[in-house]
C-alpha cells in the first residue's frame, strides 16, 4: 500500500503541469538549481562571487556612400 507505482506518478506530474503550467515549470527548477549551489557554497564556506557578464564593444555605424550615382 506505501509504493508509488508509474501511474501514480504520472498523475503526481500531471496535477503539477496544471498547477503551474509548463512555462513556469523550468522557472521553478532554475530557482531550486540556484537555491541548492548557493546552500552548498555557504556549507564550504566559499565566498565567491560570480563574475560580471562580459560586454560587448559597441559597433560601428554603418557607413552611408559619399555619392550615389544616376
Amino acid at each position: 500500500m506505501g509504493e508509488f507505482s508509474p501511474i501514480h506518478w504520472l498523475i503526481v506530474l500531471g496535477i503539477i503541469l496544471l498547477l503551474f503550467g509548463g512555462r513556469k515549470i523550468p522557472e521553478l527548477a532554475r530557482g531550486l538549481g540556484e537555491g541548492i549551489r548557493s546552500f552548498k557554497e555557504g556549507m564550504s564556506g566559499s565566498s565567491q562571487t560570480p563574475a560580471p557578464p562580459a560586454q560587448t564593444p559597441a559597433q560601428p555605424a554603418a557607413e552611408k556612400p559619399a555619392e550615389e550615382k544616376k
